[in-house]
């Protein structure tokens, strides 16, 4: 095997220009597996539900444990990059998500499940803010919106493939197998990461191996908020009220904790673990604001729609997969137009049509009732993934092209922070409003056992709420006036 020691300069003097777009496929097998471990268990969540005789919501914590352990590791990705390097911390992180597949692959305890998702969790975190800082890097302004196009094609694959094949995968070996899905992908992308990922960043900063430590404080007030906030949320819907009352408390707490530390570690001179004065940027701050809301939709509907599908209209975890992979298909396409588009077009625009588009798919598919056409489920999911091609690069590329360059990694981090903080949230509220209004429909009849027209009837609120969300994005995408062309370097 060839293991190249380059850093970036010697490495583009080697492949030429051609060496960006070998970096960026790298990135991106890597990321397409953290992603297909992120969304391919939802299919396996009621297999795994039967097998170890849990609730609803204690079944989501198998998908929640991921994206808090996924949400919290993002805010290190800077400092890791600073420290140990591009090559060391991205093949670090994929190592790690193997062995954690690995070890799910052959969990037979429901709390080793918990302990491998985490593991998979802070793999993931660390390796998806890369993508966006090597576009900002590596490529001129007038093919960012190219690349971020090209990138998100090859990265929606693997929510399209991963649900198929995961689905197949349940039914013929159970829900473990679906864990092992993600070995292959690392191996490639460790092969490739030693070829062609710099020991140095795109941009030429080197790491600082005797730089500033991390943030521990900081990291610790983020850790215990953002748990304390997903607790809360689960609490609310139990017995005790004042348990949850106490945690979404503490989360409130650790806001303005965690704010006043950041800005210490600024007035001192130290590295925060977010610098705030990104948000001084409007359109960054504006675009936050729309990440955390669209969050909330997008991974809400990603741990719903598997389980409305086989709960809700009955539907085997094979076909399931099968449905959702035109929809897949259609998005990467619509992604790299779309990112072609984000270089010419105001990102608003494209943010709040395509929020449109996945509100008005949800309102759909929640009146779908058991005996309904499946191609009307597929033209619906078809709708959604249309929206989601037009939010994607116009919402990362407009939040992040107007920053200054020696912010971008910061930047990076912390938007996909909030874009998952609002998606761990999202997937919490839907679990716990899907609970909640199960029951309320169960009240209401005299049968001892839940019938599939309240189920059905659950879902379609939930389905509802999720486009009033989209809404309430679209609202806040309206202040996200970012310029088509970056600002001033």
């Amino acid at each position: 095997m060839h293991i190249s020691n380059h850093n970036a300069q010697d490495l583009r003097a080697l492949y030429g220009e051609r060496f960006r777009w070998y970096l960026l496929f790298t990135v991106m097998i890597g990321t397409m597996a953290s992603i297909i471990s992120s969304t391919i268990f939802n299919v396996a969540i009621p297999a795994m539900s039967h097998h170890f005789q849990l609730g609803q919501s204690r079944a989501q914590w198998v998908t929640s444990s991921f994206m808090v352990a996924t949400t919290v590791a993002m805010l290190t990705t800077p400092w890791l990059l600073s420290r140990y390097g591009y090559r060391n911390t991205y093949l670090g992180a994929v190592v790690l998500l193997m062995l954690g597949g690995i070890g799910g692959g052959f969990s037979t305890d429901y709390n080793l499940v918990l302990v491998a998702r985490v593991v998979e969790g802070l793999a993931a975190g660390v390796i998806q803010p890369i993508p966006a800082i090597i576009i900002l890097h590596a490529f001129a302004p007038n093919e960012q919106g190219r690349a971020n196009g090209l990138f998100g094609m090859g990265i929606v694959l693997a929510p399209a493939i991963g649900p198929s094949v995961g689905g197949l995968l349940v039914d013929w070996m159970g829900w473990r197998s679906v864990f092992f899905m993600v070995v292959p992908l690392c191996l490639a992308s460790i092969w490739l990461g030693l070829r062609y990922v710099p020991v140095n960043a795109p941009g030429g900063a080197s790491a600082d191996r005797k730089g500033k430590s991390l943030d521990w404080i900081g990291l610790g007030i983020a850790t215990v908020g953002t748990i304390c906030l997903l607790n809360g949320l689960v609490a609310l819907h139990g017995t005790s009220w004042q348990e949850s009352a106490v945690l979404l408390a503490i989360a409130l707490a650790c806001f303005p904790g965690f704010v006043a530390w950041e800005k210490r570690m600024l007035a001192r001179g130290d590295k925060p673990l977010m610098d705030l004065r990104l948000f001084a940027c409007k359109p960054f701050a504006a675009g936050c604001i729309v990440a955390f809301i669209y969050g909330t939709a997008l991974f809400g509907s990603t741990y719903l729609l598997p389980v409305f599908m086989q709960l809700g209209l009955s539907y085997s975890a094979s076909v399931v997969g099968t449905t959702m992979l035109p929809a897949g298909l259609v998005l990467g396409g619509v992604i790299a137009l779309a990112g072609r588009m984000a270089d010419r077009t105001p990102a608003h625009w494209l943010v709040i049509g395509g929020l449109a588009l996945l509100a008005l798919s949800f309102v759909l598919t929640g009146v779908l009732q058991p005996g309904s056409s499946l191609w009307l489920l597929v033209g619906y999911t078809v709708l959604g993934r249309i929206g989601l091609g037009f939010i994607l690069p116009s919402l990362t590329l407009g939040s992040m092209r107007p920053l200054d360059k020696s912010l971008i990694s910061q930047g990076s981090s912390t938007f996909s922070f909030l874009r998952m903080l609002g998606g761990a949230a999202g997937v919490s509220l839907c679990g716990i409003f899907l609970e909640w209004r199960v029951g309320y429909y169960a009240a209401q009849s005299a049968a001892v056992e839940i019938a599939m027209a309240e189920r059905v009837s659950a879902f379609r609120d939930t389905f509802a709420l999720l486009a009033v969300v989209c809404v309430l994005a679209g609202i806040a995408a309206l202040q996200l006036r970012a310029r088509p062309t970056p600002a001033a370097r």
